[in-house]
């Protein structure tokens, strides 16, 4: 382990950081393009949640094969590398003139910024100390929610002035100029010893080269495996699309109102994951692990998803602190996430993290289309469509607190990873 000075650890960040908050962005902003893109693509609800998941597509796709470059080349050789494919991916999504080619670049926008969390956290493994590689997960995650916030009502500001596709084109830009600060503040990366002559890792002796057989048969990975993907999945496929259209068709706002109730709901998580960065490292002085704080603070959110579902069009005047209630208790499984790269070796991480990122973007992508799906399919059967949303929506808490369940009854055997 190498760490940083301060200086050049807080720069590292910033340079991250920046980049994060445009993959961000771009994750969640058709949850506002939603009804500009359904009217000029004559999108339904099947193809929305397509084209939205079509990004968490591309993101999970790479996942795998990343943690191994990540290993292998670094942080920064790697995620230069994929932004390059994110500027291609936002020019080509400007330039889109039916569903298909939105649905191409969407995946390639995905496939681009697929590494801006993973290579971060892969350096910071190496770079920083456990309290602060704690403090840094949730800030990241923090700047990302500026990102979420900046794609509700900036860009639905925006869009009548410059329309969508020259928006595109700036954030292509701007993912450029991120890219200049990743080449100038990131530091190379040196090889390391074996893992087995590491310290601070739970996997003794898995060899450096070893793939991802070490990482799936750890039972502290397997056992944050289902969450992962059902509610952290959950939460993000809400905040960068369901969100906006649950508000919409189900409580009947119009998109100004919808994008203005997406604004305040991820400024509700802006200030959560700042407050995790805050409380973290005393929380971890105390003795308290993740996986407890997991399971005391993880059902708030099904109780809260519940009472979404049976209120209907009724929650309106209190749909927004409902689905930021709903987020904020999904955002205690965030806390997995730094937790995984440090069960395991520093030689491993980017594995290990890549892994664990695949399982949430699959949950993203699956929990985004198939609602959708359910949605179509519940109207196909003669529902209305209040009650079709309210269907769906009762689908994913099942999951949700069928995957609890699971990890609760996982978890004792874990106690000592």
């Amino acid at each position: 382990m190498n760490l940083l000075p301060t200086r050049a650890a807080v720069a590292v960040f910033l340079s991250f950081a920046f980049a994060y908050f445009f993959s961000a962005l771009l994750r969640a902003i058709t949850a506002t393009l939603s009804p500009v893109l359904s009217a000029e693509f004559s999108l339904n609800a099947r193809d929305l949640g397509l084209l939205a998941g079509g990004y968490f597509l591309g993101f999970a796709a790479t996942q795998l094969p990343m943690g191994t470059w990540l290993d292998r080349h670094g942080p920064k050789k790697v995620v230069l590398s994929m932004l390059s494919l994110a500027v291609l991916g936002c020019l080509a999504f400007s330039a889109a003139t039916g569903f298909s080619w939105l649905l191409a670049a969407r995946v390639l926008c995905g496939v681009g910024v697929s590494a801006c969390l993973m290579a971060p956290l892969t350096g910071y493994r190496r770079w920083f100390d456990p309290t602060t590689q704690l403090r840094a997960n949730s800030w990241m995650l923090m700047t990302g929610s500026f990102g979420m916030v900046a794609s509700t009502l900036p860009v639905q500001w925006l869009v009548p002035i410059v329309g969508w596709r020259p928006l595109f084109w700036l954030l292509a830009l701007l993912i450029g100029v991120a890219m200049a600060l990743i080449a100038w503040q990131v530091p190379r990366w040196e090889a390391v010893p074996s893992a087995a002559a590491e310290p601070g890792g739970t996997v003794a002796g898995a060899a450096a080269d070893g793939g991802y057989a070490a990482v799936w048969r750890h039972p502290y990975f397997r056992c944050l495996v289902p969450i992962g993907f059902f509610s952290y999945g959950g939460l993000i496929a809400m905040q960068t699309l369901w969100a906006g259209p649950w508000m919409t068709h189900v409580t009947g706002r119009t998109p100004a109102q919808a994008a203005q109730g997406l604004f305040w709901i991820n400024m509700s998580m802006l200030a959560t994951f700042w407050t995790w960065g805050m409380v973290t490292p005393r929380l971890t002085r105390l003795g308290l692990r993740p996986e407890q704080l997991i399971a005391w603070g993880l059902p708030s959110s099904f109780v809260v998803l519940a009472v979404l579902i049976a209120a209907g069009g009724a929650a309106e005047p209190f749909i927004t602190p409902l689905f930021a209630l709903y987020c904020m208790g999904c955002s205690f499984v965030a806390l997995a996430q730094p937790a995984v790269g440090m069960a395991f070796p520093s030689s491993l991480a980017g594995r290990a993290l890549s892994a664990y990122n695949l399982v949430i973007f699959a949950g993203v992508f699956a929990v985004q289309w198939g609602i959708g799906l359910l949605i179509d399919a519940l109207k196909a059967l003669g529902m209305a469509e209040v009650a079709a949303y309210q269907g769906a929506m009762s689908v994913l808490l099942v999951c949700g607190v069928a995957s609890y369940a699971y990890f609760l009854r996982a978890k004792p055997h874990n106690q000592g990873s």
